[in-house]
C-alpha cells in the first residue's frame, strides 16, 4: 500500500473516532499516527474523502466522512431562540399544526423544527408568514402544539425536551 493510501486509510479512521473540528487538529492527529502531512495535503485528503464539517451532538462543527444524517440536528437552545423570536401564533387542524409568523420569518422557523423539532414533527413546509408541521402518528399534534406555544413563550430547553415535546398549558401569543 502506498503510503498516501495508508494516510488515507488512517484519516478516514481518525475522523470517525475523533471530532477533529479544524485542519490543525487534523494534521496533528495525522502526525500522532505517524503520517507528516502539510496544510494543502490535508485539505486534498479531506476533500478526496468527501470530508464535510458536521455538527456534533454538541453543537460544535467537526469533520465527518461519509455520514450525511437523514435530518440534521441543531441544539434545542436554537429551536426556542427561533420561536421565541418569530412565532407569533399556534394553531391545530388534525394532525397539522400551523405557526403564524411576521412576513419572511418562516423559513427559520421551518428550518428549525425540521432540525431539531424531534420525533414528533415528521417535517414541515415554509411559506413567507406560515409553516404547516406535519405532527407524526402517536404524537398528541394538541400537546405539540402546546408545547411549541410554550417554547414560543421563551421557555428554555430544560423546561421542553424536543425530543418529546410535552404540553403546556400557555396560551398562544395571537394577541402580541
Amino acid at each position: 500500500m502506498s503510503q498516501r493510501a495508508a494516510r488515507l486509510r488512517v484519516l478516514r479512521r481518525l475522523l470517525a473516532e475523533r471530532e477533529l473540528r479544524t485542519h490543525a487538529e487534523v494534521r496533528a492527529a495525522l502526525a500522532e499516527a505517524g503520517h507528516e502531512a502539510h496544510a494543502a495535503t490535508v485539505g486534498r485528503d479531506l476533500e478526496e474523502l468527501g470530508a464535510r464539517r458536521r455538527r456534533g451532538a454538541d453543537g460544535q462543527l467537526a469533520y465527518r466522512v461519509g455520514e450525511q444524517p437523514l435530518v440534521p440536528t441543531a441544539p434545542p437552545d436554537v429551536l426556542d431562540d427561533v420561536l421565541h423570536r418569530f412565532v407569533l401564533q399556534v394553531d391545530v387542524s388534525g394532525n397539522l399544526i400551523v405557526l403564524r409568523t411576521p412576513p419572511a420569518c418562516a423559513s427559520p422557523v421551518a428550518s428549525a423544527l425540521d432540525t431539531s423539532g424531534g420525533p414528533a414533527v415528521l417535517g414541515t413546509v415554509g411559506g413567507d408568514d406560515t409553516v404547516l408541521a406535519v405532527v407524526a402518528p402517536g404524537h398528541d399534534p394538541a400537546a405539540v402544539a402546546d408545547a411549541l406555544r410554550h417554547r414560543s413563550l421563551g421557555a428554555t430547553a430544560d423546561d421542553v425536551r424536543p425530543s418529546d415535546l410535552p404540553p403546556s398549558t400557555t396560551p398562544d401569543r395571537s394577541t402580541r
